[in-house]
């Protein structure tokens, strides 16, 4: 559980010194480009959900955030995964979601600032680490439940052939106990 708590930290720490590092170098200023054409740093205030959506339900994400993220940290603490990339994504997860719910407890809205803009026709939400380590943790959670749907089937498979080779085998031992 140590290292869950510590990668959360680290999660909430590097949102949090993004964000403030765009506050002030940022904030008032143009868009910094970065990569022409693909990526900028804008400076937003987001009251929405993440990437913008729903705006003006800041207690509905602040009451739904909390809930999730009590209920991630309790199940990670009662069933313990074995899994290092679960563990890994889910404090992913938690992490991002507590850096987001900071910003809208101290200031009422979320800091955003990474503008990706290399398919605008896809792509036009301005997001922060935190919405990144949200989403990544998500795919996280996603490639874990299907490596574990693979290793189950397999077990599942080499259950059934173990179970065909002993019944053969047993079936072999009684012809040869009848000669």
């Amino acid at each position: 559980m140590i290292a869950f708590f510590a990668i959360v930290f680290g999660v909430v720490f590097v949102d949090q010194l993004t964000k403030w590092l765009a506050i002030i170098f940022l904030k008032g200023n143009e868009s910094a480009v970065v990569i022409n054409n693909v990526l900028m740093f804008t400076y937003i205030e987001n009251i929405g959900a993440a990437f913008g959506m729903l705006s003006n339900h800041r207690w509905v994400f602040l009451l739904i955030s909390s809930v999730a993220i009590i209920g991630i940290t309790v199940y990670m603490f009662k069933w313990r995964p074995k899994s290092k990339l679960l563990y890994v994504a889910v404090s992913f997860i938690v992490g991002g979601g507590i850096g987001n719910m900071i910003d809208r407890v101290c200031l009422g809205y979320v800091v955003d600032f990474i503008d990706f803009y290399a398919f605008p026709e896809i792509w036009r939400y301005i997001f922060n680490v935190a919405d990144s380590f949200v989403c990544v943790g998500a795919g996280m959670v996603m490639l874990y439940l299907v490596l574990s749907m693979i290793e189950d089937s397999k077990t599942e498979k080499l259950k059934k052939l173990t179970a065909h080779v002993s019944a053969k085998d047993d079936k072999g031992s009684e012809e040869n106990k009848n000669d």
